[in-house]
Order: C-alpha cells, then sequence, then structure tokens
C-alpha cells in the first residue's frame, strides 16, 4: 500500500467534505465540484509534497519535482482557473442581460449558465496548502 498516495487523497476528500460547510447556499453536491473553500487541489499536492520531503529529504531530486508540479497546481487553482470563473460570471450576466431585452437566442448554444465557481481566491489557496501540510506532518509522525 502507498501511504504517501492514500494520505493524499484524504486529504483531498478531507477538503472536499469541508467544502459542504463552507459553500451557500448549504449543498452537498458541493463535495464533488470544483473552487470553493478550501482548494482541494492544493491540500492534495501540499500533503505528496510535504510527505515526499519528509520521507525522502527536502534535498532530493524528487522532491524538487514535486514541488514544482505542485506550484503549477497551485498557480493554476488560483490563477487560470479562477479567471475562467470571473469570465464565466460575465458571460452569464451578458446573457442574462440579453434575455432581459427578449432578445431570441439558439437554446442549444447555451442550456444553463456557465459554472462560476471553479478556481479559487488566495485565500482558499492558502487554506489548502496549510490543511495539506497539517494533515501530512500529522499523518507523518503517526504513519511512518
Amino acid at each position: 500500500m502507498n501511504k504517501t498516495l492514500l494520505i493524499s487523497f484524504i486529504s483531498l476528500f478531507l477538503a472536499q467534505f469541508i467544502k459542504i460547510f463552507t459553500i451557500k447556499p448549504f449543498s452537498l453536491a458541493s463535495i464533488i465540484g470544483s473552487g470553493g473553500f478550501p482548494s482541494s487541489h492544493s491540500s492534495f499536492v501540499a500533503t505528496l509534497t510535504t510527505l515526499i520531503g519528509l520521507k525522502h529529504g527536502f534535498n532530493s531530486d524528487l522532491f524538487t519535482i514535486v514541488l514544482i508540479f505542485s506550484m503549477i497546481v497551485t498557480y493554476d487553482a488560483g490563477g487560470v482557473r479562477k479567471a475562467v470563473g470571473d469570465q464565466a460570471n460575465v458571460l452569464n450576466n451578458l446573457i442574462n442581460h440579453l434575455n432581459v431585452k427578449n432578445i431570441e437566442r439558439d437554446p442549444e448554444l447555451l442550456k444553463e449558465d456557465l459554472k462560476e465557481l471553479i478556481g479559487h481566491t488566495p485565500l482558499e489557496v492558502f487554506a489548502g496548502v496549510i490543511l495539506g501540510v497539517s494533515i501530512a506532518l500529522i499523518s507523518f509522525y503517526y504513519f511512518y
């Protein structure tokens, strides 16, 4: 059994579970969605990176590779995906405004609103990292 992978997935699922209580309105569906507090992507890669560092050393090549991977994932979660969510918000508002003006649109073109909660704020990413590092530290001293 790969403990590092298992604990990293536990971190991901715990972050997703916490979202049930932090996303308004309350929704059990938020457990499988993206975006919200805390970032489960950041939690997952922070746990993985911390455990690799603790297990193989923070000077190892493996840690360096995982750290760079984690930096890309957290940047994407808070940067690129956040921008996509902001753009979806603008497009949804524009489409709603056009509908108010009774301009007909093709119903097959856009059947529902675009998903706006895709990325994360810096606080959500930071909280995911803190959660991930905490889970890694606690689990390392109990299971390794």
